[in-house]
């Protein structure tokens, strides 16, 4: 791909991102994104066929990098033997709120994210578990290995809200905001200091 093909590529990939986050995925048109990336349809078609596909194409963008960088977390994880259950979920948790906290568009990706689930797109759904549901799978492994008395059924409750509140942490859409003179560094460790204790007792929790 020569850099003038991967630059219009990712024009309309963050086109793409921005109004899906405003507008929903049924909500913003192709020609939407097509004037706000500044090119015409035929470069949407020749890079991703169709809407269905440019969708999928931006989630990928964001989730491959952010479940790798979680990845390596969580075998640091798995590696220390006296890692707590803070440990793994600081390795699901931090990933994550960089990735929000990215100037490059990252709160609208988490917005875009929450809508997602939130819009009941079953297509859509499907297509986030498949590529993306062994990653929840896989910390479920681990954070059973710290709470051995929950059941599987238990557990997955529990992580699916603390998946909640995490992706509305995530998108912003909170009463808690960044303190005027809090550098973005100060105010996401504090961020991520409050979700591990939240989320640490409601696992814990008999």
């Amino acid at each position: 791909m020569s850099a003038s093909q991967f630059s219009t590529k990712q024009r309309i990939l963050g086109a793409a991102e921005a109004l899906f986050a405003q507008h929903g995925f049924a909500g913003a048109s192709l020609r939407q994104v097509t004037a706000a990336a500044n090119v015409n349809l035929a470069a949407v078609n020749y890079h991703f066929g169709s809407k269905d596909n440019l969708i999928e194409a931006v989630f990928r963008r964001r989730l491959d990098a952010l479940n790798a960088r979680r990845h390596a977390a969580l075998a640091k994880v798995e590696a220390t033997p006296e890692a707590t259950l803070e440990d793994a979920l600081d390795a699901f948790i931090r990933p994550a709120l960089e990735l929000a906290l990215d100037r490059h568009g990252g709160a609208a990706f988490m917005r875009m994210l929450a809508r997602a689930y939130a819009e009941h797109d079953e297509r859509l759904r499907r297509f986030l578990s498949d590529n993306y549901g062994h990653v929840l799978r896989e910390f479920a492994v681990v954070f059973h290995r710290k709470l051995p008395g929950l059941s599987k059924e238990e557990l997955y409750w529990r992580m699916d809200l603390v998946a909640g509140a995490l992706t509305y942490t995530m998108a912003d859409f909170g009463l808690i905001k960044r303190r005027a003179g809090t550098s973005e560094a100060a105010h996401r460790e504090y961020t991520i200091e409050h979700l591990l204790r939240f989320a640490s007792a409601g696992l814990r929790a008999p």
